[in-house]
């Protein structure tokens, strides 16, 4: 299906994550924050990127910015996931960068079918 990297400090989140993103087929690298996730970005082909907003280090927002500035990554589709569900924090997310914005908890084969659908539709570099 492609390669995947999680971006998120919890890392129950990202277990949880990672066997849905594998169950469909994905290649999964994991990331603890957006300056590890930046890093790894830069070295490493993602198709796509699924990336929690609150971090240390650096939170999602500015991640996606970071990624969306950067010519070889500006094309990597991303999935923002938030425990935050208000409007501003959906709106925040596509001003940074996202493709996708949903809220945590996310079911299993609504977050396996959108990254699917993802990548599948060219929207991964």
């Amino acid at each position: 299906m492609g390669r995947a990297l999680i971006v998120d400090d919890a890392v129950t989140v990202r277990m949880y994550h990672r066997q849905i993103l594998e169950g469909a087929g994905f290649e999964v690298d994991e990331a603890e924050n957006g300056v590890e996730a930046l890093e790894r970005a830069l070295v490493v082909p993602y198709d796509l990127l699924l990336v929690d907003v609150n971090m240390p280090k650096m939170d999602g927002y500015t991640f996606l910015k970071e990624v969306r500035s950067t010519p070889e990554l500006r094309a990597i589709p991303a999935i923002m996931i938030s425990t935050e569900a208000e409007r501003r924090d959906r709106e925040q997310a596509y001003r940074a960068g996202a493709n996708l914005y949903l809220v945590k908890p996310v079911r299993p084969e609504a977050l396996a079918l959108r990254a699917t659908l993802m990548t599948a539709r060219g929207e991964s570099r």
